[in-house]
């Protein structure tokens, strides 16, 4: 199936790590000009190698998404090199886990800045373009917790069900300007977050990582993690010329987790 993404330039947020590299890589080898931006600029420089080996186009962004002044200059570079923003993935990194309650109003206001405000500002910032070229394509990661809470990932449950709303408000303002907004949330993919937060939860329950790892597969009906491939797929289409007519909608790729409708 050919995506229609060949010529458009896409920017991917959090592209140094695992759902972040292999949605760049995948944009990049449908034939996209990518901007891979991280916080870690050798994890983004190593994604765009891996790209420009492969043939496709590709530069890395130092960017920490707290610092809202760096946006207007790095979108610059990007449009200077690459071309305006057709596609953007807004894909951040999450909060460190905590009960939502009892936790410090500067924790609450660092990662809003990080993980919302970033966000919002930086689709606001390539929207007129997309308005005016008549396509654009806003596809947000979240979380399965925006749908069912995820214990001890307070601040995550809460400031990610923020995008939630704000994407699906969008989604409705840009329609007829040939731009869409779509939210996509993984269930457990093999990625170092989830590596980070099986190990956590094996601390806190002073049990064997091996074991919180199997009762989680065990709760997933496909019976396994989810690979960034396959998240990545799901981007792709989302991001493509196929998918004109999907907008305001929640997409899982969680292998079944979520027992809800």
């Amino acid at each position: 199936m050919d995506l229609g993404l060949s010529g458009r330039t896409a920017l991917v947020l959090g592209a140094g790590g695992g759902l972040g590299g292999a949605i760049a890589r995948t944009l990049a080898r449908e034939g996209a000009r990518v901007a891979l931006a991280d916080i870690d600029l050798a994890a983004a420089s190593a994604a765009a190698g891996q790209i420009a080996k492969e043939g496709g186009t590709a530069i890395a962004l130092q960017w920490d998404l707290a610092d809202l002044s760096v946006i207007d200059p790095n979108i610059a570079r990007i449009e200077k090199e690459l071309g305006p923003v057709d596609v953007l993935v807004n894909n951040t990194g999450g909060p460190p886990p905590t009960p939502v309650s009892g936790q410090t109003s500067e924790l609450w206001s660092r990662h809003f800045q990080s993980m919302v405000m970033s966000v919002i500002a930086i689709t606001d910032r390539v929207l007129p373009g997309m308005r005016e070229r008549k396509f654009g394509r806003i596809v947000t990661s979240t979380s399965s917790g925006v749908v069912a809470p995820i214990a001890n990932l307070g601040l995550s449950n809460a400031l990610r069900m923020t995008l939630l709303g704000w994407s699906k408000t969008l989604a409705r303002e840009v329609g007829k300007d040939g731009i869409t907004c779509n939210i996509v949330l993984p269930g457990r993919v093999a990625t170092g977050r989830i590596k980070f937060l099986d190990e956590q939860k094996a601390k806190r329950e002073n049990r064997a990582v091996e074991d919180v790892t199997s009762e989680s597969t065990a709760s997933i009906p496909v019976g396994r993690y989810g690979d960034p491939q396959e998240y990545a797929d799901v981007v792709a289409f989302l991001a493509s010329r196929n998918a004109s007519y999907v907008t305001g909608s929640v997409v899982r790729v969680d292998g079944g987790l979520l027992a809800n409708v």
